[in-house]
């Protein structure tokens, strides 16, 4: 028998570890060849390790959240050869770290290892003499007074009134409330009240963590700013809406294609915004082409496919772009390129909307933008009222490279195109 070290191999341009976000062996089961080994994530993307040869598991690197260097081994699988073979070690918590990686499973781990054995209750001690009994014996012959609504509350609750003992002359809210606390152990409980949940300690790692770090360099490194527009969207959700009931085999059309069509025409005029800061170099690089970055939400936090040249694609190949990303997003089958190389990003809380919103940069680039929910409200139109469909639209800019005046000028030339939606298809 022979050992083989699998070492991690070189994933990504610039990168020197990886983060086990899962593992699809067990010290001790046998691995085929090309098999899966682990999930390995770097700079938001997962990488799945393969197996190079068949063999049994002996040694695993770390457990789920580990950071691994590039070059380091990840794995020993003992295969057929000659050499010698030392014994896997028997209490690698392997199978409880396959749990935590999956979306939703912290929750289960935690739930299945804090989870005591069921025991039989113990006996009741008696109290002490001395000790004060909170819940006084039923005394049906005692008179009890209290107003109608407390009565009707303990009505409700099921209690007997006569089990409450009152700090005054009547009982009132606060001595039924005194008793549900002191009862709380016999089924009690007040209607809209949540009970405590126990706390659950979950280990942030893989994309959550990535998310964490990259978030918090981005507010600690930029100045942000944010800027917001009213924008008339009635026009254009009319266009819209004309254009989905004769498109055929193509997809549904939203209102985000139509608003990278504009924010791709305004970018010439405003390069400073389609751009990246290199902090340490101190350069900035205006990009002529627009990689545009599409924030979508995944059971594993927020991810930012790219859309790599939208300045060439008409609302049609958008629309159809967007659908393939964000599924490729959910599902984890996005590429390493597709998730990498924005010059700008998109967010959007889609139907959840949102009067305003302030977004994150997405560092090292310069400026996100952020449209927010469509309402319909009654605006002067001249003299005349009119029922209007309106949008607010966010853009956060990094104040190192971008000014308030700069950012604005470029909302406003976008407000233009998108009120006026015929010019989003005029040469």
């Amino acid at each position: 028998m022979a050992r083989y070290s699998f070492r991690l191999p070189d994933i990504g341009e610039g990168i020197a570890e990886a983060e086990i976000v899962a593992w699809h062996v067990k010290i001790g089961e046998r691995v085929e060849e090309d098999a899966q080994l682990a999930d390995m994530m770097t700079d938001k993307a997962t990488v799945e390790m393969e197996s190079p040869v068949s063999g049994i598991v002996v040694e695993l690197a770390g457990e789920v959240g580990d950071l691994i260097p590039i070059g380091s081994t990840l794995a020993v699988i003992e295969t057929d050869g000659d050499g010698d073979v030392e014994a896997p070690p028997a209490d690698t918590p392997v199978e409880q770290e396959i749990l935590a990686e999956t979306p939703g499973a912290e929750e289960i781990a935690v739930a299945e290892v804090a989870a005591p054995e069921p025991v039989a209750a113990p006996a009741p001690t008696p109290a002490p003499a001395s000790a004060p009994v909170p819940v006084a014996a039923t005394d049906h012959s005692r008179a009890v007074l209290a107003s109608p609504a407390v009565r009707a509350r303990a009505k409700d609750l099921g209690v007997d009134l006569g089990q409450v003992q009152a700090e005054g002359d009547r009982i009132r809210h606060a001595d039924l409330d005194a008793f549900l606390r002191y009862s709380s152990g016999q089924g009690y409980h007040t209607p809209g009240a949540s009970r405590a949940r126990d706390d659950e300690p979950i280990k942030v790692i893989g994309m959550r963590r990535k998310i964490a770090e990259n978030m918090a360099a981005s507010k600690r490194a930029i100045p942000h700013f944010t800027y917001v527009e009213e924008m008339d969207v009635t026009a254009l959700e009319e266009m819209r809406a004309d254009l989905n009931a004769n498109r055929g085999g193509r997809p549904k059309l939203t209102m985000l294609p139509f608003l990278i069509v504009a924010i791709c025409r305004t970018i010439p005029q405003f390069p400073m915004i389609n751009a990246r800061y290199d902090d340490e170099g101190g350069v900035v690089t205006r990009y002529g082409a627009v990689h545009l970055g599409m924030a979508t939400q995944t059971d594993a936090g927020l991810m930012v496919p790219v859309i790599r040249d939208a300045q060439d694609k008409n609302v049609w190949q958008l629309a159809s772009e967007i659908t393939r990303l964000a599924e490729a997003a959910r599902t984890g089958k996005a590429k390493v390129e597709e998730l990498t190389g924005g010059t700008l990003t998109v967010t959007s809380l889609g139907p959840l909307g949102g009067i305003a919103t302030t977004p994150v940069i997405n560092r090292p680039e310069v400026a996100i933008i952020g449209p927010n929910k469509i309402v319909e409200r009654p605006v002067f139109d001249g003299d005349e009222i009119r029922r209007a469909k309106l949008m607010n639209l966010s853009i956060s800019c990094d104040h190192r490279v971008v000014d308030g005046w700069d950012a604005a000028s470029y909302v406003q030339a976008l407000k233009k195109l998108v009120e006026t939606p015929v010019l989003l298809f005029a040469d």
